[in-house]
């Protein structure tokens, strides 16, 4: 394959950026940003499905003999106040599932996401010589909630269009722009959400014989909770538990009635996966019977990822395309990483390959070394920071190239 030139930024996509930037939309509320979207792909000529998996939209290109790649992009964003002092940045509120009214900041970088995917379908659509197949541009809902691919899939994705040989995508990262990173394998871990309600009897703080303190019983829970990876798990195993949340009354002097936990649990195979999960019920329920709880607690899901493995050799096929056209240098393995991501079920679902890559974003004169080992990794901000903002250039215009690339690499022209 002849090395690929950047595509340049075109001052129409940056517009189009700052606009999806400004105007964030929670998962399954994207109604807006996949107007946009619909608009722009009919007027290059794809064939355009909108609302399914909800707020979805799927572009089909056909052109001529070949295989099919699908493309995917996220559009939702998250519940975060921005804190960047972009002259772009977000001021949007919404109304979140519990019908609370939420700040929205596309903190994670999935307005990138969706403009890259449009700046490459049109020079895909604009350049039809230089590929030959189906492209099916996936352009997905809430995959902040964990639920926007199964959505999709549940929709019939796979019935209604047709099934990929690969899945393509690409995710910014606090890593330096100019620079993409990849890894073969489980690359994103499962991901489990949990709220554990826990039932007590309440009481005035002055009589705590009378009580069963669900605030104890939380607590020695939450305590107890942390041995399962520091003493269950085999140190050769990777694995996070994380209690996020404690709520449990509002006064002082008030054994309150109940108390809430919501922990999350990262892990890279099922078999850590249901260990901890099963282990987690047993601390829950022996706790609570051991302190005499007039009721069983209850464990609820929140979430769920599934852990996203990449196929070895198609990353390698996607990543040595790229090598060709940035240079070996500026391509990187990351490790495996304990972030989450849902774009493995659209793989899965339809057994096609899956190649997933970082695409750096941040400022490289932050950085010192560049790799992996950089320290400057910790210090700047991250996705789901309300100060992450990725830079437009060269992030922009290395996206857009980079899914170019990565098409045309799985779908040669003959």
């Amino acid at each position: 394959m002849a090395a690929q030139e950047n595509v340049p930024i075109d001052p129409a996509l940056v517009d189009l950026y700052k606009d999806l930037h400004r105007h964030p939309e929670l998962g399954f509320q994207e109604h807006r940003t996949s107007g946009i979207v619909a608009e722009r792909l009919r007027a290059l000529g794809y064939e355009v499905t909108t609302g399914i998996g909800r707020t979805g939209v799927v572009g089909l290109l056909e052109n001529g003999t070949g295989p099919t790649a699908l493309l995917r992009a996220d559009m939702d964003a998250l519940p975060v106040k921005e804190d960047t002092g972009l002259d772009y940045a977000s001021t949007a509120t919404a109304t979140d599932a519990n019908g609370k009214t939420v700040p929205v900041d596309h903190a994670c970088g999935h307005d990138l996401h969706t403009t890259c995917l449009l700046g490459a379908a049109e020079v895909l659509a604009n350049d039809k010589t230089s590929w030959s197949g189906t492209l099916v541009l996936v352009f997905q809902p809430a995959e902040e909630l964990g639920a926007g691919a199964q959505a999709l899939v549940d929709d019939g994705l796979f019935d209604r269009f047709p099934k990929p040989d690969v899945v393509l995508g690409q995710h910014v990262a606090p890593l330096p722009a100019g620079k993409i990173a990849g890894h073969a394998g489980a690359s994103y871990a499962g991901s489990d959400s949990l709220r554990i309600r826990i039932v007590g009897k309440g009481a005035h703080g002055s009589m705590p014989q009378s009580s069963v303190d669900p605030v104890v019983i939380a607590a020695s829970t939450v305590l107890r909770l942390q041995t399962i990876i520091s003493r269950e798990i085999p140190s050769t195993s990777i694995a996070v538990l994380t209690v996020g949340s404690v709520h449990a009354g509002s006064a002082a002097n008030v054994i309150p009635g109940e108390a809430e936990l919501q922990l999350n649990i990262r892990s890279y195979d099922e078999a850590t996966r249901q260990h901890i999960l099963d282990s987690v019920e047993r601390i829950v329920r022996g706790e609570a019977a051991t302190s005499g709880a007039p009721e069983e607690p209850t464990i609820t899901e929140i979430e769920r990822f599934p852990v996203v493995v990449n196929d070895a050799d198609a990353l390698a096929k996607t990543l040595d395309a790229f090598a060709a056209w940035l240079g070996p240098d500026k391509i990187m393995d990351p490790g495996a990483g304990a972030g989450s991501e849902d774009v493995g079920i659209l793989a899965t679902s339809s057994g096609a390959k899956l190649s997933y890559w970082l695409l750096g974003g941040t400022d490289p004169s932050l950085f010192t070394t560049g790799d992996m080992n950089d320290p400057a990794l910790l210090k700047v901000p991250s996705n789901h920071s309300p100060h992450y903002a990725p830079v437009i250039d060269p992030t922009l215009g290395i996206g857009v190239t980079a899914l170019v690339t990565a098409a045309r690499t799985w779908l040669p022209a003959g």
